[in-house]
C-alpha cells in the first residue's frame, strides 16, 4: 500500500483504514463475511468530497447562481471524473476484488473505482480531519477544476414565464390547443395561453411548440407591463 500513499501524497497513521478503503465488498463476501470493507468508508467519503467541492465553488466563483454552482459540482464529483482520477492515480493496482468481480473487470470499471477512492477520502478524514482531507481533494482535483465561470443557458419564454406567475400567483398558466390549419407539410397551429388571473393570450406558429412560446413571449410582456406601470 506504501505505493498508494505515494500516488496520494498522504501516509495513514492507522493503516487498517487504508486496507478497509481498498476492500471491496465482493472481496470480503468470498473471503470473510466479517471483514470490514469499504462501502461506509465510500459514505463518508461522499459526503467529504461534497463539502469540499462545494465549499471551493462558493469561494472561487462569488457571482455564480445556485443552479450553476450545482451544474459545476455534479461534473466535478460525476463518476467518470472521479474514475479518471482513480485512474491517475492507479487505484485499480491496490483494490481487492472477489474472484467474480475480478474476473468481470471490477478493477477498471467506473463504479468500483468511484467508489474506492470516495473510500479513500473517507479512511483520510478519519486517519486525520477535514482540513488535511479537504486540501488532499482540492490538490487532486485541481486539473479538473474549470478556470472560469461557464455561461447559463438563457431559459425559454414559456420557463421564464412559468417562474413569473409562480411567484405572483402561486400558479402556473395553462395552454389548449385551439385549432391547426392548412396542409400536413405546413400546418399552422393557434395557442391560447391562459394566465392564472384569466387573462389569455394566442399565437400561431408552424408547431405547438413554437406557438407555446411565442404565446408565453406575449404574456411575459404583458405581466412586465403591469409591473411598470
Amino acid at each position: 500500500m506504501k505505493g498508494l500513499e505515494d500516488h496520494i501524497g498522504y501516509t495513514f497513521t492507522d493503516s487498517t483504514l487504508l486496507h478497509q478503503a481498498m476492500t471491496h465488498s465482493s472481496y470480503a463476501n468470498e473471503y470473510d463475511t466479517s471483514m470490514a470493507h469499504n462501502e461506509r468508508l465510500e459514505f463518508l467519503g461522499d459526503a467529504v468530497l461534497e463539502l469540499s467541492v462545494s465549499e471551493t465553488l462558493y469561494a472561487r466563483f462569488p457571482q455564480a447562481r445556485e443552479g450553476v454552482l450545482t451544474s459545476m459540482r455534479s461534473k466535478l464529483v460525476s463518476e467518470p471524473a472521479l474514475a479518471q482520477l482513480a485512474r491517475e492515480l492507479r487505484i485499480g493496482e491496490f483494490i481487492f476484488l472477489g474472484k467474480g468481480e475480478e474476473r468481470q473487470g471490477g478493477r477498471d470499471r467506473d463504479a468500483v473505482l468511484c467508489d474506492a477512492l470516495e473510500s479513500l477520502f473517507g479512511a483520510i478524514f478519519l486517519d486525520s480531519d477535514y482540513p488535511t482531507t479537504r486540501g488532499i481533494i482540492l490538490r487532486l482535483l485541481e486539473p479538473f477544476w474549470p478556470s472560469r465561470l461557464p455561461r447559463e443557458r438563457k431559459k425559454d419564454f414559456k420557463s421564464r414565464l412559468q417562474e413569473l406567475t409562480q411567484k405572483q400567483f402561486q400558479a402556473r398558466p395553462t395552454y389548449a390547443l385551439i385549432s391547426s390549419e392548412g396542409p400536413e407539410h405546413a400546418k399552422v397551429y393557434t395557442v391560447e395561453l391562459t394566465l392564472p388571473d384569466g387573462s389569455a393570450c394566442r399565437a400561431s406558429s408552424t408547431s405547438m411548440k413554437k406557438a407555446e412560446q411565442c404565446a408565453a413571449e406575449q404574456a411575459l410582456a404583458v405581466l412586465h407591463a403591469r409591473q411598470n406601470q
